[in-house]
């Protein structure tokens, strides 16, 4: 909140020798480094790079640098206190690829997460709490997931060997049993321990500037109206996670990741992982452009029975009818054959001109910075870092369904656009297509990032990288393919100068 300053960041940019991650948890560090007393005695992992790398990415970005190499060195201290409660947010979408058991590429890497909460304890000097939480996609098993990342394991470390509780936090409130693309139940989960908030951003949200479109807004459930209810004549409310709004810290430990309805998901995308109903969520708006919408890219006869046939049923199946359920899960393949399959067909805003996802994913950011857990606003932003893991990604059909893409990449900053975008231009994207990262550095009532994104400093291992962003060529990114939906609407284009920015 208050004026904007010019402003530019520092982004680390680390690339390791090999894209591969340690296999044995609880990832133990490589070697014992002077600074990690409380390691000592562990069975080292000469195969966990990961480690060492973030411990690499933290001297890049000069933390504590006059202690470094020394018994002393606390790179973490500027930002996390004895006595705090950090919360440290991975993304954990989902157990596995929809296509096959491969979970690697989808989810941050427990190596990644071992490392990070090993400097954070360091910072609290064993004063404090540390809180590892996410609400993954509702269909998804937690219990898997925990196995995946190796969190058990982790937990167990610090309780046997430091007597010290890491907190694992599975935010929903939800499970759903799916079948066939279809949800058939419901489960309760405790959700966060200390319950959720709700918010009204007013005019302030990202969506106040396209109240008067009347736009209908389709979330993550079949009950549109429920939606609706939160997103109109100037209200805009979102239901929140109350655990990461009462932290001190905040860490975010996003997947690189390509993303179908807002180009990347890294830092920015990923905080939908801290709300408490995802049905508040606006992900697309019914419709073509000619209709205000952004479902389809273009209204076609097709597009109109296919919303009038799904938009019967979805009604049906969000009252529960168990026929419907039956009926859907039986008709969706032949619907599929004959309106073409997601992995090759537009709909559901998975598409450049989704004009919806950017605005709600860019609200949640205010939330978390300056969102109380009593439900009013912060002067102040919470105190914040992240690291991507980048040491393999995804591309193509993100968040779920591309395909994996060794990149061998940590990057870190402390600031959550400013790490985002530097993260998609090494990916190979021009950030000024992309509604979701230009648009997070508005001038507004709360402020995101400030200043030109062009001015934020690099500093990497890699000369390619080691630069200030604008003057990192094309020619030396990584050249991720995008979702299909965006295909030739978003990558760098030399010849291109300034780029079409998108709206």
């Amino acid at each position: 909140m208050g004026t904007p300053q010019k402003q530019s960041y520092r982004v680390g940019v680390w690339q390791q020798a090999m894209g591969s991650y340690s296999s044995i948890p609880p990832y133990h560090p490589p070697a014992l480094y002077p600074e990690l007393a409380f390691c000592e005695g562990v069975t080292l992992d000469r195969s966990n790079d990961v480690y060492a790398s973030v411990r690499s990415l933290f001297s890049l970005l000069d933390y504590d640098s006059g202690h470094r190499g020394s018994a002393k060195w606390n790179p973490l201290a500027w930002l996390i206190k004895p006595g705090d409660t950090v919360f440290v947010k991975p993304n954990l979408i989902a157990e596995r690829h929809p296509n096959s058991e491969e979970w690697i590429d989808l989810i941050t890497h427990g190596a990644v997460m071992r490392a990070l909460i090993d400097y954070v304890f360091l910072a609290l000097q064993g004063k404090g709490r540390i809180q590892v939480g996410d609400a993954p996609q509702t269909d998804s098993n937690i219990t898997l997931l925990r196995q995946k990342i190796g969190i058990d394991a982790i937990q167990e470390f610090y309780r046997r060997k430091l007597g010290f509780e890491i907190e694992f936090l599975d935010l929903r409130e939800e499970y759903w049993e799916s079948k066939d693309g279809i949800v058939t139940q419901k489960h309760k989960l405790g959700g966060d321990p200390l319950g959720t908030v709700r918010f009204d951003l007013g005019d302030a949200s990202y969506f106040a500037e396209v109240d008067g479109l009347r736009r209908r807004y389709y979330g993550a459930f079949y009950d549109v109206e429920e939606t609706n209810r939160h997103h109109g004549n100037g209200v805009h409310e979102y239901l929140m996670a109350r655990s990461p709004l009462a932290a001190d810290v905040f860490i975010s430990v996003p997947k690189m990741k390509t993303h179908k309805k807002v180009g990347v998901t890294l830092n920015l995308k990923g905080l939908v992982g801290i709300t408490g109903d995802k049905n508040y969520l606006p992900h697309y708006a019914l419709g073509s452009p000619e209709e205000n919408g952004d479902q389809f890219p273009v209204r076609k006869a097709a597009t109109v029975l296919e919303n009038a046939m799904v938009g019967k049923a979805k009604r049906f199946l969000a009252r529960g009818i168990p026929l419907a359920v039956y009926v859907s899960r039986k008709t969706k393949p032949l619907l599929y054959r004959v309106f073409g399959g997601t992995d090759e067909t537009v709909r559901a805003g998975n598409w450049w001109g989704n004009d919806t996802c950017w605005r709600m994913t860019l609200d949640l950011n205010q939330l978390l910075l300056y969102g109380d857990p009593g439900g009013s606003f912060r002067s102040a932003s919470k105190r914040y870092f992240s690291v991507v893991d980048g040491i393999i990604g995804m591309e193509g059909n993100g968040p779920v369904a591309g395909t994996s893409r060794p990149a061998g990449l940590l990057l870190g900053g402390e600031n959550a656009a400013a790490v985002d975008v530097v993260t998609a231009t090494i990916m190979g994207f021009d950030y000024r297509k992309l509604p979701l990262l230009h648009r997070s550095f508005d001038a507004g009532r709360f402020f995101i990032a400030q200043g030109d994104p062009a001015d934020t400093q690099v500093s990497s291992n890699s000369a390619s990288f080691n630069r200030r962003l604008d003057e990192i060529s094309s020619e030396d990114t990584l050249a991720f393919k995008p979702h299909f939906g965006w295909t030739g609407r978003v990558e760098l284009d030399p010849k291109m100068q300034p780029a079409v920015v998108a709206t």
